[in-house]
């Protein structure tokens, strides 16, 4: 527990009042359940299920069956109390309050054994006034309820009709009436992810003293006057006014490197407590903006924003502001019907390219500065440029947004509304509303944030009847859907935040689902809005089955993570494919079945007989498999940019389901649960890159399309080489003469009938051979290589087993890992077990005898230790 003073300022003389103490609890609590038989330690911030964990009461919650074996801890209701000694004089001080930033969810909360009040809502703060309670020495308590129970209570008392969904699939192993409480949904189970609704507390808590007046928030924005060309910061503070009369002073607001200084009076009363001022940036002053990565720099520029009032009482807040704008352009299209759905950020129409966030772990005092840099690292280090933040997780933590900020990456920001309906009871809208107010006022100063969506495929259920509604009642879930989301939710965002749009849902048709009275009549329609696309039962090779729509907000195929993930959290028992273990951490619908057939179409099952070394070789085909499926849409997606086919086409979004992991298991995910890399996160690296050829066939030609995120127009060559799988030398390249590629645009750089390409070749069929290709520029400015297989590689004649040799050496802070390889090997697969970091590239088809690759270590680790981890594998080690 800590004792903060707010600094005192340089301009703060004699008889000058510093705004009061600050008193953190965080720290050591002690945690309790129900009948009193438990008491242990707790950290605050944190949950039950941690403190259980740090005192060895349990295993390692993630560990084989124990989302099962522990289902008791969140069936109890736990106890939260701590006795503190207040370091300050409270007497000096006109009001003292206690002031929690997250609760989690339903708990009582006793200060001195007086009840100050009650909270039911993860995702706002609450505020108590303790003046006529506090003492030198205080206990507070905070007595839980278990949400499962809660919930469940909350969805018997709603009697005038049901609101599904109760339960979750089976499969899911979850709890039930999710949609009845304001806590993460997916705590209750998700279909990648387990059932653990802890308690606790989740972020700070502290206790506040002054005098005269309190700043209770600070927020701004951002926004360019079209009319008058010049940038303004709006600035909205306000305050806990305890004096009696009126409090007058000044504002003065600067942000010194816009030689911007702005002084403002202003006068504070009890009932008019919010103070809202307009900053202009003169016209003469270059602002530098803020760019999504790779198309400008994140410019920002320290602002302070100091309060001089009646008695001496300055307070100051130092904060940092970025300018950038966003558009959602929805427009008509030439040759299409329907409209377009794109971003400009800055004025310039930008690809969003990337994928969708959920929590980072089930605990989220787990979730450390640490990993979230380690996890958005990863996402620009694979050149995407966005993040959905899914609705049924959290609104994520400052640092998550500040990083986002600092790394150039857009944010697609869900409410937190997931795949259900929702009550509309008085009680539960109040709740609603004070989270989005408390959330807006939080996150509307975050330049990475692009859009604000009120939730996730709830518009879609309802148009689809998900949960098989009598028809004849889907009118009142219509208008419960408008009362939450429209005239709750929407009202809030545009009286809070006019500088980026709101979408009611996501998938939607936007202005066309407004138009027809906020659910639409074909909510993915590939003419509007955006899309979300899953098909696991066709050939995920053939790209004429993915939607060419306008933007694709979700799609993605299942895999496995490693074997050094899994091994954890598993015991030798569960390391085989049809385990129980195997079954039970499968929470998605004859999930293990559909990667099976889906890998089946294209590649041999293992052949091994050592069953430990079968399941590794499993494990390895279905990363295989979601990188390649994924690899095959993702391309389709950014060639379908710039064309119109059959009225469908101008496609400016692709981001696949899903980025990270919540535990270790089988899932969308490109990143494990603590961050490794899957293939498919080194595929995205390469289809995502700025400059990208992309092969495919359509009735028997080959075509190449260049796709470029440049700024500006190159000449291009296109290099096509066509090799035998039994051969490490080309059998025959082709140079393209010297073509534009357009900066932002898609465009055909080649195409060749299949016949013709191996014809001239010689000695080629489409089972013997493989197209490679890439992109330079006179700049020297290259591609990734890409490939196109002719065959399934089931079918590939002349692949032979590849030994592949390595020897690794250390270049400073990184290690070289220099391979040889006696035949072509597709899918070479570098690992080094649970040693933190990436490689270079991985995943890839080696073509040529020797190959250097980087490997970035995230912690300290030697020579020795990698060379003990590595393992090679490619495709034919399968067999």
């Amino acid at each position: 527990m800590h004792l903060h003073l707010l600094p005192l300022l340089a301009l703060c003389g004699a008889g000058c009042v510093v705004a009061g103490p600050s008193y953190s609890l965080r720290g050591s609590w002690r945690v309790s359940n129900g009948n009193g038989s438990l008491e242990l330690p707790g950290t605050v911030p944190g949950c039950v299920h941690s403190a259980l964990y740090q005192r060895g009461l349990i295993q390692d919650p993630y560990y084989r069956f124990n989302d099962l074996r522990y289902r008791w801890i969140s069936l109890d209701n736990w106890t939260y109390s701590t006795d503190f000694k207040i370091p300050f004089n409270v007497s000096e001080w006109q009001k003292v309050r206690l002031i929690f930033e997250g609760v989690d969810t339903v708990a009582q909360i006793l200060f001195n054994n007086v009840t100050l009040g009650k909270t039911d809502n993860m995702f706002t703060g609450y505020s108590f006034d303790i003046t006529g309670v506090v003492r030198d020495v205080n206990s507070l308590q905070l007595r839980f309820q278990s949400a499962v129970q809660y919930a469940e209570r909350q969805s018997k008392a709603h009697t005038n009709y049901s609101v599904p969904p109760n339960c979750p699939p089976k499969e899911q192993k979850g709890e039930c009436h999710v949609n009845f409480i304001r806590k993460e949904q997916c705590s209750f189970s998700w279909d990648w992810g387990p059932a653990f609704p802890s308690q606790g507390i989740w972020k700070d808590v502290r206790i506040e003293a002054y005098n005269i007046s309190h700043l209770d928030y600070l927020t701004f924005l951002p926004i360019y006057d079209n009319a008058s060309r010049e940038w303004n910061v709006e600035i909205e503070a306000s305050f806990d006014v305890v004096s009696s009369k009126p409090v007058g002073g000044q504002v003065t607001v600067a942000i010194p490197k816009l030689q911007t200084q702005q002084t403002f009076d202003i006068e504070l009363q009890q009932r008019q407590r919010t103070v809202k001022l307009l900053v202009k940036i003169s016209k003469d002053i270059a602002v530098e903006l803020w760019w999504p990565r790779v198309h400008g720099n994140q410019t920002g520029y320290n602002m302070t924003v100091l309060f001089v009032l009646d008695g001496g009482l300055n307070i100051e807040r130092s904060v940092k502001v970025y300018f950038r704008t966003v558009q959602l352009i929805e427009e008509s299209i030439k040759g299409s019907p329907g409209l377009s759905f794109y971003f400009k950020i800055n004025g310039l129409p930008i690809f969003l390219k990337g994928s969708n966030w959920i929590p980072a772990d089930s605990f989220q005092d787990r979730v450390t500065p640490e990993l979230l840099q380690v996890l958005l690292r990863s996402v620009v280090d694979a050149n995407m440029n966005t993040l959905r933040v899914w609705g049924g997780g959290v609104y994520e933590q400052d640092g998550f947004y500040e990083l986002c900020n600092e790394l150039g990456i857009m944010v697609w920001q869900d409410f937190m509304f997931a795949c259900a309906l929702y009550p509309v009871g008085r009680s539960f809208v109040e709740s609603v509303r004070a989270e989005v107010a408390y959330q807006i006022r939080r996150l509307k100063s975050h330049p990475s944030i692009i859009i604000w969506s009120g939730n996730n495929e709830n518009e879609v259920a309802l148009r689809v009847n998900w949960f098989h509604v009598n028809p004849s009642d889907l009118e009142t879930y219509f208008k419960d859907y408008v009362t939450l989301y429209v005239r709750n939710i929407r009202e809030i965002v545009l009286s809070e935040d006019k500088s980026r749009p709101f979408i009611v849902s996501s998938p939607t048709n936007g202005v066309k689902t407004m138009a027809e009275g906020w659910i639409s009549n074909d909510p993915n329609s590939n003419h509007y809005g955006d899309v979300h696309f899953y098909d696991y039962s066709n050939d995920c090779w053939d790209w004429k089955m993915f939607p060419k729509a306008r933007f694709v907000s979700e799609y993605g195929y299942q895999s496995w993570p490693s074997f050094s993930t899994l091994e954890k959290v598993s015991s030798k028992e569960d390391w085989s494919y049809s385990s129980g273990f195997a079954l039970h951490r499968q929470h998605h619908g004859n999930g293990n079945d559909e990667m099976l057939e889906q890998v089946q179409l294209h590649f041999r099952l293992p052949r091994r007989t050592d069953p430990i070394r079968k399941f590794k070789d499993m494990i390895y085909l279905t990363q295989v498999m979601q990188a390649q499926c994924i690899k095959t849409e993702t391309e389709f997606y950014m060639r379908s940019r710039s064309e119109i086919v059959d009225g469908e086409g101008h496609t400016m979004g692709a981001l696949y389901w899903q980025l990270n992991d919540i535990w270790q298991a089988p899932s969308w995910a490109s990143l494990e649960y603590g961050g490794k890399w899957k293939m498919l996160h080194y595929f995205a690296q390469r289809f995502f890159a700025p400059l990208l050829p992309v092969g495919f066939e359509d009735k028997g030609v080959f075509y190449v399309y260049g796709v470029s995120d440049l700024h500006r127009d190159y000449k291009t060559r296109l290099t096509v080489r066509l090799h035998t799988w039994s051969s490490l030398t080309p059998l025959c390249s082709v140079v393209t003469s010297s073509a534009v590629m357009k900066a932002g645009k898609a465009a055909i750089l080649y195409q060749e009938p299949v016949p013709d390409l191996l014809k001239r070749c010689g000695g080629c069929t489409r089972e013997s051979c493989v197209v490679s290709f890439h992109l330079s520029t006179h700049a020297d400015l290259f591609s990734p290589t890409n490939y196109h297989f002719l065959s399934s590689l089931k079918d590939a004649q002349g692949l032979v087993k590849a030994n592949i040799t390595v020897t690794i050496s250390q270049k400073g802070d990184l290690f070289v890992f220099d391979l040889r390889t006696s035949a072509v090997a597709p899918f070479v697969w570098l690992d080094v077990g649970s040693i933190p970091g990436r490689f270079s590239d991985n995943g890839f088809l080696m073509i040529e005898k020797m190959r250097s690759v980087l490997f970035y270590p995230w912690k300290l680790t030697s020579k020795s230790e990698l060379q003990q981890a590595f393992t090679v594998t490619s495709l034919t080690d399968t067999y």
